[in-house]
């Protein structure tokens, strides 16, 4: 075990923050797939349980329809994703897709409970999953992807602002001789 260990540090692809790389770009992709899938009716459809379960979002319906709901969740979705790619070299804007990414997961999570016919009987109820449940188990570990990006830029964000405060600070005692 230990050479291998030794030999993926010599390699290093395990240096320069490759997972948090990884992870935004994996984010990224997702949400460009998931948010395409929202602008055709089969996507609408399949929707249906899913957000009139749903405690976060079920107001969707009353207010869009149903292929505005679905629409209006996949231009978030695209939002995210163009934050989250921008957040590669604009912390700021990275932090930004992160929250929309938590909350995104969020309201997807929280329909777990709700599900109709979720948990399977047969096998003794919870915790045997059914159903829509084991699609909607994955957007908990999505949840918390979204908090370690967050964290991850706002932390990057944070160390950078003294810095460019102190810039700013300079900037306008220059300016004011």
């Amino acid at each position: 075990m230990k050479w291998l260990i030794n030999a993926l540090t010599k390699l290093g692809l395990l240096n320069e923050d490759l997972d948090y790389h990884l992870i935004r770009g994996s984010m990224v992709v997702l949400f460009l797939f998931f948010g395409y899938q929202k602008w055709f009716e089969y996507e609408a459809q399949v929707l249906i349980p899913y957000i009139s379960n749903g405690p976060l979002i079920f107001w969707m319906y009353p207010v869009f329809g149903i292929r505005g709901a679905s629409w209006v969740l996949g231009m978030s979705e695209w939002s995210f994703a163009v934050l989250l790619f921008l957040g590669f070299w604009h912390k700021r804007l990275g932090v930004l897709g992160a929250l929309g990414s938590c909350a995104a997961f969020l309201g997807t999570a929280t329909i777990i409970p709700f599900m109709p016919d979720g948990w399977a009987p047969s096998a003794g109820g919870f915790p045997a999953m059914a159903g829509n449940v084991p699609f909607l188990m994955k957007d908990v570990v999505l949840f918390a992807v979204s908090v370690y990006l967050l964290k991850q830029d706002v932390a990057r964000v944070s160390r950078s602002a003294p810095q460019s405060e102190l810039v700013l600070e300079r900037a306008s005692l220059g300016a004011t001789r």
